[in-house]
């Protein structure tokens, strides 16, 4: 059962730090994992990843990193989850519910516990599907305004 991952929460950190801090460079994974306190080895994977699907553009050189390859309206959450659950090895996470489907003696308990967390994740990424990018953007820019304190 995938729901949110350290890698999935990674991911999303990420990407989040690379829509509000690559206008107009591109963004060093670098400066994203210092921002995020990640570390970088472990989103270099991911935002590959990522760039592969076309939710980021791999930028080389000396002034290069990461920027969004889309519109930030048109990168929904849902489809970052969906792109990272799938990088794991279909053999790590298929393997034991086959096991668990096809013996004899397996609990109806599990079987049925299963079904409903499968159902759940899919009404859970299909809300995500409906939060994008520019959501998450806003979110963050209304709490920083709420956290400023004027206070002289």
């Amino acid at each position: 059962m995938m729901l949110l991952s350290n890698k999935a929460v990674s991911a999303l950190e990420a990407i989040l730090d690379i829509a509000c801090n690559a206008r107009p460079d591109p963004v060093r994974s670098s400066e994203i994992a210092e921002r995020i306190g990640r570390p970088q080895r472990y989103l270099e994977k991911a935002m590959q990843q990522l760039a592969s699907a076309g939710i980021l553009k791999g930028v080389r050189g000396p002034k290069g990193g990461y920027m969004l390859a889309r519109e930030r309206r048109r990168i929904p959450v849902g489809e970052i989850l969906r792109i990272v659950a799938d990088s794991k090895t279909s053999a790590d996470s298929d393997n034991g519910r086959a096991k668990n489907k096809d013996a004899k003696n397996a609990p109806c308990g599990m079987t049925i516990l299963e079904k409903i967390c499968e159902e759940a994740e899919s009404e859970f990424l299909a809300r995500l599907d409906n939060i994008t990018i520019e959501d998450l953007c806003a979110e963050q820019r209304n709490a920083a305004i709420k956290n400023l304190d004027f206070t002289i």
